[in-house]
């Protein structure tokens, strides 16, 4: 179905990632599996290209862009190639927006020309092993000691924490009888003392993600670290997640048009019993429904661009966003891996890295049974 959500500006830019990245990224991708690392030069040259200060004030050296529009293109021409790029959304989209928010001055002096550059990366280290999606039940608790807070803890599955030069840690800061108040971020530093990682955590999937168990004893954490107010983390995180779960649906159904993709070129090749696979009634009854699911996952998830565009965008679409274009891409990999029989279980084809991919959408960001539970309460039933 026809898009009438870029200009000619974005399909500019558009061309300009596909290229950058057919020329840089896709020739030595298989090494980067190999490491199970994207490269900090890859951050390097996007840093160059003004990839990583889209989003940045033009007084810190970035573009000031506040459209969505361009970071879903990146994620659309990535998906395209059949890459991936670790950490990359996650620092963009997720984390990002934390510090364009809530930074003093100071702090946005200190780190946003290295943001601009690329040579800061960052992540944000919410989940604990107690506590994935009840992030009322984080216990990583940072007292205060004069002109600084002392942290100890742990966190689990962070994002980009073996790259991160600077982590955003939520912790506990008071203790409150609404378990929702007390929390606050921290911006945990790379060399600070008492600070350690384990990793990468070996997955299913997002091999080139590097998935990292994070440790603090004792660290101690300058006030000039605090990112906004004391206590009121959790009002916080909520405000960026329907930006967060709008990005992974974005995600989702670019990396299930891939495999579509490479499901009607591999089929038109492949023979069984001396004909196409592409000519059996069955491939072509099941890329007909997959193509129309994935329209209507494209429709919704374009909606919800326009709908953060707009400052509009709210938790409960966010959710049924979410929740529609995961769970469609979970179908769709599945049956595309189907078409590719025997083969499409070989890691040396590219559907068996989508499929393996395509699992975790269903849980990061806050799970499928999280997002329905969020809707559920929207009915009023």
């Amino acid at each position: 179905m026809r898009r009438s959500l870029f200009n000619q500006e974005h399909e500019d830019f558009r061309s300009m990632i596909r290229t950058f990245l057919n020329d840089e990224v896709v020739p030595v991708y298989a090494s980067w599996e190999e490491q199970g690392l994207v490269p900090r030069s890859f951050f390097e040259r996007l840093g160059e290209l003004g990839v990583m200060g889209l989003t940045v004030p033009p007084e810190h050296g970035g573009s000031g862009e506040s459209s969505y529009r361009f970071g879903a293109i990146v994620s659309e021409e990535v998906a395209s190639a059949t890459v991936a790029t670790g950490p990359l959304r996650c620092h963009l989209d997720v984390v990002l927006p934390y510090f364009l928010k809530y930074a003093t001055a100071e702090q946005r002096d200190r780190w946003f020309p290295q943001f601009t550059s690329g040579h800061l990366l960052t992540a944000i280290a919410m989940t604990e092993p107690g506590a994935g999606s009840d992030l009322a039940g984080i216990r990583a608790r940072a007292r205060r000691d004069g002109d600084h807070f002392i942290l100890n803890g742990s966190k689990t599955f962070i994002t980009g924490g073996l790259l991160a030069d600077l982590t955003i840690v939520v912790a506990r800061t008071s203790d409150e009888e609404d378990r929702r108040q007390g929390l606050s971020l921290l911006v945990v530093e790379s060399d600070m003392a008492g600070f350690t990682r384990s990793g990468p955590m070996r997955k299913l999937g997002m091999h080139v993600q590097d998935t990292a168990e994070l440790f603090f004893e004792d660290v101690r954490i300058p006030v000039l670290n605090l990112l906004g107010e004391e206590g009121r983390a959790f009002q916080y995180l909520g405000s960026n997640l329907p930006k967060e779960r709008l990005g992974i649906a974005v995600t989702a159904v670019a990396n299930a048009k891939a495999a579509v993709e490479l499901t009607k070129a591999y089929v038109r090749e492949r023979k069984v019993f001396g004909t196409p696979v592409a000519e059996f009634q069955n491939t072509r009854f099941e890329l007909a429904s997959m193509t129309t699911e994935l329209d209507a996952s494209q429709l919704m998830v374009d909606h919800g661009i326009e709908e953060l565009d707009m400052q509009r965008l709210s938790p409960v679409d966010a959710a049924k966003i979410k929740l529609f274009a995961t769970e469609t891409q979970g179908r769709v990999v599945d049956r595309c891996l189907q078409l590719f029989g025997g083969y499409g279980y070989m890691l040396e084809y590219p559907i068996a890295r989508l499929y393996a991919d395509a699992r975790v959408t269903r849980i990061y960001g806050g799970t499928s049974e999280v997002m329905r539970t969020i809707i559920a309460k929207s009915l009023n039933l």
